[in-house]
């Protein structure tokens, strides 16, 4: 997993608002579209970068392509993202509290 393609992926409110769409299961870019003021293939276009950044996943079921929310990269990449924000506030933490112990 990237982790950088994953925030960059997120970083567009409709790609999270897809995301949001596909969490209760999945669905086809012509059912997404008819939910967004955009056209099929703008939705397209979101639903790849979504896809290359591993937080989502095609099928083929018949001529339709269904699209579905990868749980494990989303938990995966925010939950990461977490712990290196909690070490490093520890750290911090501890460091402040060294400097005021040798005052």
């Amino acid at each position: 997993m990237d982790v950088d393609r994953v925030f960059d992926a997120l970083a567009s409110p409709a790609r999270r608002q897809m995301l949001r769409h596909l969490a209760p299961g999945e669905m086809t870019t012509t059912e997404l579209a008819a939910r967004f003021a955009m056209s099929t293939p703008a939705v397209s276009r979101h639903l790849s970068v979504l896809e290359n950044a591993g937080l989502v996943a095609s099928r083929r079921d018949g001529q339709r392509v269904l699209y579905g929310l990868v749980r494990d990269t989303v938990i995966e990449a925010l939950s990461g993202f977490a712990a290196e924000l909690t070490m490093g506030a520890r750290a911090e933490a501890g460091r402040v509290k060294k400097q005021r112990e040798a005052i």
